[in-house]
């Protein structure tokens, strides 16, 4: 008896390494949804570094950009994964009836700032409402600025959009502008020859987290070691690119995006670490890519105060905690 059951455990043991065998090198695609960037660095790191393959996962990086579409295509099936930007897309597609899930966040505080020019009156948070001219785009003004009206009172009738060229901000000092904490800024300096004041939403209430990974609800149940080892590879990726060796990843990244310069790449880089856009608060005990069902009911709360959403959508099926908040990666931290 004792002998058959040694020859039955070695059996299941044989299968299961086959099995894994079997397994390794499963193809992914993972669509990003900008040009490829330092904000994507963690994903590229996990490529170049061969964190993916290490647990089975053979992953192409699908770079977005003004002509792609990448959700169609994750609805579609036609990628495994795709780089959500903060929650309210996650929370629209529940009132859809779109079976998406955000699976982790890899940024937990949005990147977006709201800049003005030192010396004109607007060097702190509750002085922007003052400025002459709001250059918010129009995406920004349907979400956080309609939450900066409600809870600091600035006024909509300042607002003029934007159109991703910062020369209106540089000519007029009294003036405030979106951007991104890792990108507007730099090209003010470059530009303007002069350090904007930043100001980052997050630090002020706007809560949701950022630059999540989605998935459809298919795959979660059909395979859902595929996303354990995504999401645990990407965290992993983001704490090798933050904090060790990233030049195989850079190099990845600027081969995909020939325009983007070393000096770009070196300032957000900066620019996450100094703001904790990926590594802060919980992801201290829990890991890069945690998320809490209390930080997104506030977020939600916000955004239903603000009348950027309805009431009564049931945000539970926009996003799971199964594949996250276990710490993977924290060793990694240099």
């Amino acid at each position: 008896m004792n002998g058959k059951l040694k020859i039955s455990v070695g059996a299941i043991v044989l299968l299961a390494a086959s099995t894994l065998s079997a397994a390794a090198n499963e193809k992914v695609t993972f669509g990003t949804n900008w040009l490829a960037q330092a904000e994507h660095g963690g994903y590229y790191q996990a490529v170049a570094d061969g964190t993916y393959a290490a647990c089975g996962l053979d992953v192409t990086i699908m770079q977005g950009g003004p002509q792609v579409s990448g959700r169609p295509l994750l609805l579609a099936g036609k990628i495994d994964f795709y780089m959500g930007g903060n929650m309210l897309q996650a929370f629209d597609a529940v009132q859809q009836d779109i079976p998406l899930r955000v699976v982790a966040a890899s940024f937990q505080k949005e990147p977006q700032v709201i800049m003005s020019h030192p010396g004109q009156g607007l060097d702190k948070w509750e002085d922007l409402k003052n400025a002459d001219q709001y250059i918010i785009g129009d995406e920004g003004a349907q979400s956080f600025f309609q939450w900066m009206v409600t809870e600091f009172g600035f006024d909509p009738a300042k607002r003029v959009p934007y159109t991703f060229n910062p020369a209106p901000f540089i000519a007029n000092p009294k003036s405030i502008q979106q951007g991104y904490v890792t990108s507007e800024p730099f090209a003010v300096a470059k530009e303007g020859g002069f350090q904007p004041n930043l100001f980052l939403l997050a630090d002020y209430g706007f809560d949701t987290y950022a630059t999540t990974i989605e998935t459809m609800q298919a795959t979660i149940d059909k395979r859902p070691e595929v996303v354990q080892c995504f999401v645990d590879g990407s965290a992993k990726g983001w704490y090798n690119y933050l904090y060790g060796d990233n030049a195989a990843a850079n190099a990845a990244i600027k081969k995909d995006n020939p325009d983007i310069s070393d000096e770009q790449i070196a300032f957000s880089i900066e620019q996450m670490k100094k703001f904790g856009i990926v590594d802060s608060g919980d992801t201290e005990k829990l890991g890069i890519g945690a998320m809490t069902d209390a930080r997104i009911q506030s977020f939600y709360d916000k955004m239903v105060k603000a009348k950027v959403l309805p009431a009564g959508v049931d945000i539970k099926k926009s996003y799971t905690l199964a594949f996250v908040n276990k710490g993977v990666g924290i060793e990694l931290k240099k």
